[in-house]
């Protein structure tokens, strides 16, 4: 390997991890705000202190998105099986849950953790939560039928996302598994996906954002089992 062959190497490395920790923490900033800004909402002078915080994530959110760019990471926001993805629109617009559903959600920052669980059991979710895979691992292996949807973070010390999915996949074959990163490289998603992935959606994302991904993956799999027990039936 050339000098100059292993410098680039090296510094695509240093932006995808430069790129991961930004996105890592323009997520936990970003909730945060929301967080205040519901406590401080109405206060003199507050709308405009948060108008300038806004501006100030979206500009940390368009540099990290040139640190992803160059070190070879994806460009999609939300990523999805190509059966899936065109059918989107209509399962969002569809009907709401007929049923309580299960989500655990895996993250090793507490606040990420805390947030999600929030959003996800304002929306009706039942949620569960593992602050790494070794965590949600044991919790899966006791009901493997116990949650609809497994979200895991890919930057993960000991064991990563990837890792984490291959495992839960190894348990049950069928496991819907959604995960969120700051970065990851094009090649290693697209295994992923090819793998049996159900989605992906970047970091940081809106509230509105993630639970959308949830409703589509979750609905898919529903339209799924119900196609399945009516085959079942007629045989």
């Amino acid at each position: 390997m050339s000098e100059s062959h292993r410098n680039k190497s090296q510094e695509k490395n240093h932006n995808s991890k430069v790129a991961s920790e930004l996105n890592n923490l323009i997520q936990i900033i970003s909730g945060t705000s929301s967080l205040i800004e519901n406590i401080w909402e109405g206060r003199p002078g507050s709308e405009k202190y948060f108008e300038m915080l806004r501006a100030s994530i979206e500009r940390a959110e368009q540099v990290t998105a040139q640190l992803v760019a160059q070190a070879g990471g994806t460009n999609r926001k939300r990523l999805l099986p190509s059966d899936l993805e065109q059918r989107f629109e209509a399962l969002i617009a569809g009907a709401p849950n007929q049923r309580k559903h299960s989500i655990l959600v895996v993250d090793d920052e507490p606040m990420a953790l805390e947030l999600l669980h929030g959003v996800l059991t304002d929306a009706g979710y039942e949620v569960a939560v593992a602050q790494s895979g070794f965590e949600s691992l044991d919790l899966f292996r006791r009901d493997t039928h116990a949650f609809d949807l497994i979200l895991t973070d890919l930057s993960m010390p000991l064991m990563d996302g990837e890792e984490t999915f291959e495992r839960l996949r190894q348990m049950s074959p069928t496991v819907n598994v959604v995960l969120m990163a700051g970065f990851v490289d094009s090649g290693r998603l697209e295994k992923m996906m090819n793998n049996g992935l159900s989605g992906f959606v970047g970091k940081p994302f809106a509230p509105v954002e993630i639970l959308a991904v949830v409703t589509s993956v979750i609905s898919a799999a529903d339209q799924s089992k119900e196609g399945t027990s009516g085959i079942a039936a007629a045989v």
